[in-house]
């Protein structure tokens, strides 16, 4: 049976209130110009990272991978645990060694730590940049340095050694990296190309920053001995919107990343179905936490709406290219945004003629979010992860 192309398009309509979920170098929120009018907006970043920390919840450790410059830390840590009598200064070196080895990176203790403890024990061994391996990838490097112990300096050098090493690495991909890819600078042979691609999200309509004045009352302070003023004041930036977000998974290449996958005991479907779930959900469900605790602005998207294409991915912000208004008689942004985009979804679709064998499912909550009930079969986000796994495993079976 031929195959078909497998792309999972999340869009989504969320409304956040006072907030600053995604700061840029001044401390303000975000902002895109749009439409020739300035757009709240959210760095891919921040919701790539916020959605891999779902991840946790619903993942086993086993599945997931750690991103960090003290990778040798934390594969010294399975070293010292595979073979006890391996003191923490040399399974580090060890841990840089099998580290070099399979991406080539330099791994050494960073220079301003080293000249911090001159008359102190050498600080750990660090990579210059982040380091993203997989629970299996730390696994099996540590079984091959506990191999490398007391046999001498030649055994990183050896060819087969290091083809293993590298290939430790670059094998049994987490769902973490085969969604959100990985780059190693200094060693391109094992890079892994992004299967998931998520958009900055913007605001549909035209938002401006605002600036909250506070105060803070020194408890301590006495009427009898003390001033009366503030013991702090500032000002903390934020705005409001209602936001279009989007995400798109090439299926096909997270099943190639994945590989075979993780178990032994279950289909080779059973992988990149449970990580098209988890992306899913987490996309869905994960906040940046930029200012959590000052505005808790937990909401959750409104209107969603999951498409499953065999042609390449379609970005529906064209919708919001003129800006929604607010009006009394029309309503607030979120019911103008689904009538927006209920109108422009069927509109591109069968212009370009890509709406046929497209399954569709949509997401709502209320009765703003009415206009999208004609666009597809609507479900809770159980049924939703549900339905959207188990289309995913059918297509990769090739039916």
């Amino acid at each position: 049976m031929t195959r078909t192309r497998t792309i999972l398009e999340v869009h989504a309509l969320q409304t956040v209130p006072p907030s600053c979920l995604n700061r840029d170098d001044t401390g303000s929120p975000k902002t895109a110009t749009y439409g020739g009018v300035p757009r709240a907006r959210v760095s891919s970043q921040a919701w790539k990272r916020a959605t891999r920390h779902g991840f946790h919840d619903l993942l086993d450790p086993s599945e997931l991978g750690v991103r960090t410059r003290k990778v040798a830390e934390l594969l010294a840590e399975r070293i010292t645990r595979l073979d006890g009598s391996i003191e923490r200064p040399q399974a580090w070196a060890l841990a840089a060694e099998a580290i070099q080895t399979a991406t080539g990176s330099k791994i050494e203790p960073p220079k301003r730590k080293a000249d911090a403890s001159k008359d102190k024990p050498a600080p750990a061994p660090e990579s210059k940049y982040l380091m993203f391996l997989s629970a299996h990838q730390l696994d099996g490097l540590a079984e091959l340095a506990v191999k490398a112990n007391g046999t001498g300096t030649g055994f990183f050098k050896d060819k087969a050694t290091k083809d293993l090493a590298k290939q430790l690495a670059n094998s049994r991909h987490s769902v973490d990296i085969a969604l959100f890819g990985r780059m190693v600078a200094d060693g391109a042979d094992i890079n892994v190309d992004a299967a998931a691609q998520v958009a900055h999200a913007i605001s549909v309509h035209r938002a401006e920053n605002e600036a909250d004045y506070y105060t803070a009352v020194d408890d301590y302070k006495t009427r009898e001995t003390d001033d009366l003023g503030a013991g702090m004041i500032g000002t903390v930036e934020f705005n409001s919107a209602t936001l279009y977000r989007y995400a798109a998974v090439d299926v096909d290449l997270l099943a190639r990343n994945l590989g075979k996958g993780l178990r032994d005991d279950e289909p080779l479907t059973q992988p990149v179905r449970r990580a098209a779930e988890a992306f899913v959900e987490c996309f869905l469900t994960s906040l940046p936490t930029g200012k959590i605790n000052t505005f808790g602005n937990h909401t959750l998207p409104e209107a969603v709406v999951v498409k499953l294409r065999s042609t390449r991915p379609i970005n529906f912000v064209g919708a919001f290219e003129e800006p929604c208004h607010t009006d009394p008689e029309v309503g607030g942004y979120m019911r103008q945004a689904c009538e927006r985009l209920a109108d422009y979804i069927p509109d591109i679709e069968q212009t370009y003629g890509v709406a046929e064998n497209t399954p569709c499912w949509t997401l709502r909550v209320g009765k703003n979010t009415q206009a999208l009930s004609g666009i597809g079969t609507q479900l809770s986000l159980p049924e939703l992860v549900r339905t959207v796994g188990a289309e995913v495993a059918r297509r990769q079976d090739g039916v």
